[in-house]
């Protein structure tokens, strides 16, 4: 029961962080293009993107070391779903969470609106397409649910 609450809160909360992805990236693209200001709210859309990334992490650590589709095994690297989850989803998830954690440090220390939106779109758009490519979707045939 344990295991299918946290899987449901990770599928489920990765929908929540992709809304404040969008909504930091698309609030810098609108904002660069117009050379309006850095906000508060963009500042509060970056750090809850980042919260929600650092949230998933520690569910997505916690599912790791008791799911059934995590077989620490050399044969594992044999079956698309068991590598998915052992070897693909973990590490270029690590690699998004990374760009996303030194993306919102950079934006913190930049000193004008334009270099922080700049960053925003760098970090958080290369990140974002990272994660879509690592979200285990439906159509892919590897167990997983839209939520």
């Amino acid at each position: 029961m344990f295991y299918t609450i946290l899987k449901h809160t990770h599928s489920g909360t990765r929908w929540l962080l992709l809304l404040f992805l969008l909504v930091a990236l698309v609030s810098a693209l609108v904002k660069l293009s117009g050379k309006k200001e850095y906000t508060k709210s963009d500042k509060m859309s970056a750090m809850l993107a980042m919260s929600f990334t650092h949230l998933q992490l520690l569910i997505g650590l916690i599912l790791y070391f008791i799911s059934g589709k995590v077989v620490f095994s050399g044969e594992s690297m044999q079956s698309d779903l068991l590598r998915f989850f052992l070897v693909e989803h973990i590490g270029m998830m690590l690699v998004a969470i990374v760009l996303i954690t030194i993306g919102y440090s950079k934006i913190k220390k930049a000193s004008d609106s334009s270099s922080k939106q700049k960053r925003t779109l760098i970090y958080y758009g290369i990140a974002l397409i990272i994660m879509l490519a690592a979200i285990p979707w439906p159509w892919q045939q590897l167990g997983a649910a839209w939520f």
